[in-house]
């Protein structure tokens, strides 16, 4: 978020532990009340005994050596697991510990014989309330030290926390997760990142935008803390000149960062390659392209009708990410391509429009399908329009399985497609056919492509099993002035 910085709380002073038999218990456990016959009888030994409680103060009695500690301080600072536990300490340092209950492991440690006559040799204790996973994050923002900057904003007792967020004009029109301290040192978790590195100039407004930064706005677009090594990589990413996000957020064409993640990762967290590959229904996929929007809009001020001037705009422009099936495709993969190695996690952003259907039902040679792909690729943003806009074709398995079949390698293709969608340059001159959109005069007579050759057509391949229909997804301007698709490797 755009707020200004407050300092991070001051991590709390770990509890030191009086000298002697320290023993921390809960009376919802079976073990801690099997043992509470032990610990009565080392409370009256020589070695001073102090038991911590975590649920009631009163057990296992009530005497001046049972500790409350209903907070969890003393077991949170301690790394309490397991109750019952029974540490030795000197000099306020614990120099042993046993958890659960065993008979020899307990008298080893208090130095008494015959412990807990009738009871049996051992017993395996139970969870500590300190590392119950409803409290776990709670317990992190009380006791931490959090390390979270960013200012705390209230919100008032009767005030719904969803419509505070579309009032403050967080959202991207949708609700959006309330990113609270918790959720964020949570989603910090996902990367061996700093939370005050810097990962980028957010665009439009240049703001140094942190890996705390992204992370909140990536818990309020819904993601996971394992998504955000891709959501840093692909802000990397945009935030370059060579991607220009400024000017793809001014400009009043429709459109926006299109993700495509290659490598280990995809499995990893779950993305999908496949059927509905473009749609919704995946988490990785919907909320990763969802975040960066967000950390583009709220950090770097890009909004709709103030720096981002889109005409119609499109639904992409919520975020559109997903992943490329390397595994189902006979290609290298499209960041093999862009020199990494297949086992690199990676991300490209690309400036696209929103998808548009290619049918083919009919072709069975790769000859007539790339004929039908060129038709179809030649009026990407204008029938009239040149070498000036890039495009990424989404090509689908069983389109892909046309040219697996007859061996085709990814250049070949890649060099058949542009020989037949050259265009004669005199069927688009301005006038020509009565239309006044068009080239000048001076292009008559040639053949132009109608991708610029150096890199203007990106092919990836994803998409479910059954279905001959391919997508094409219009760019914007190449070079300068315009955008040119950038990769970023994904890191821990």
């Amino acid at each position: 978020m755009p707020e200004p910085a407050t300092p991070a709380r001051p991590e709390p002073a770990t509890p030191i532990l009086p000298d002697g038999l320290v023993a921390i218990v809960k009376r919802d456990c079976p073990t801690c009340e099997l043992v509470a016959p032990v610990l009565l009888d080392l409370a009256g030994a020589d070695t001073p005994l102090t038991v911590f409680t975590q649920d009631d103060p009163s057990f296992p009695t009530a005497a001046d050596w049972v500790v409350d500690d209903t907070d969890l301080g003393v077991s949170w600072h301690h790394d309490i697991e397991t109750v019952p536990t029974l540490l030795l300490v000197r000099d306020g340092r614990e120099q042993e510990r046993t958890v659960g209950w065993s008979r020899q492991h307990w008298q080893e440690l208090t130095g008494a014989d015959a412990l807990g006559p009738g009871l049996p040799e051992m017993r395996p204790g139970c969870g500590s309330l300190s590392v119950d996973p409803t409290r776990a994050d709670e317990l992190a923002v009380r006791f931490g030290g959090s390390a979270v900057h960013s200012r705390r904003v209230q919100i008032a007792p009767l005030e719904d926390e969803m419509e505070a967020m579309f009032d403050r004009d967080w959202t991207d029109g949708l609700p959006v997760v309330p990113p609270t301290e918790a959720r964020v040192l949570r989603m910090l978790e996902g990367t061996t990142r700093a939370p005050d590195e810097i990962v980028c100039l957010a665009p439009p407004n240049l703001v140094p935008c942190s890996v705390e930064k992204v992370a909140i706005n990536a818990v309020m677009a819904g993601a996971k803390p394992e998504y955000l090594p891709v959501v840093l990589a692909a802000l990397e990413a945009v935030c370059t000149d060579e991607f220009n996000m400024h000017g793809v957020l001014a400009t009043t064409m429709a459109v926006g960062p299109v993700l495509v993640v290659n490598g280990p990762i995809r499995h990893q967290i779950g993305m999908n390659a496949g059927v509905n590959v473009l749609g919704q229904g995946n988490r990785p996929n919907a909320t990763i392209g969802r975040a960066v929007q967000l950390t583009v809009r709220n950090v770097g001020g890009g909004r709709p009708g103030e720096i981002d001037r889109s005409t119609q705009g499109n639904p992409s422009k919520l975020g559109l990410c997903f992943a490329e099936d390397e595994e189902g495709s006979a290609w290298d993969s499209l960041a093999v391509e862009r020199g990494f190695d297949p086992g690199t996690s990676t991300v490209t952003a690309f400036c696209g429009e929103g998808p548009r259907i290619i049918v083919d039902q009919q072709s069975r040679s790769p000859e007539s399908l790339t004929r039908l792909l060129a038709d179809a690729m030649r009026s990407v943003a204008s029938p009239r329009m040149v070498m000036g806009i890039d495009a990424m074709l989404v090509l689908s398995p069983e389109h892909m399985a046309r040219y697996r079949d007859a061996g085709w390698s990814k250049q070949r293709f890649r060099d058949e497609l542009t020989a037949v969608s050259m265009i004669d340059s005199d069927t688009i001159l301005a006038g020509a056919g009565g239309i006044d959109e068009g080239l000048p005069a001076d292009f008559a007579g040639v053949q132009l492509p109608k991708f610029n050759p150096d890199g203007g057509l990106t092919i990836v391949h994803a998409g479910g099993p059954a279905g001959l229909f391919s997508s094409v997804l219009a760019g914007w301007l190449r070079g300068p002035g315009g955008s040119i698709p950038v990769t970023r490797e994904v890191r821990p």
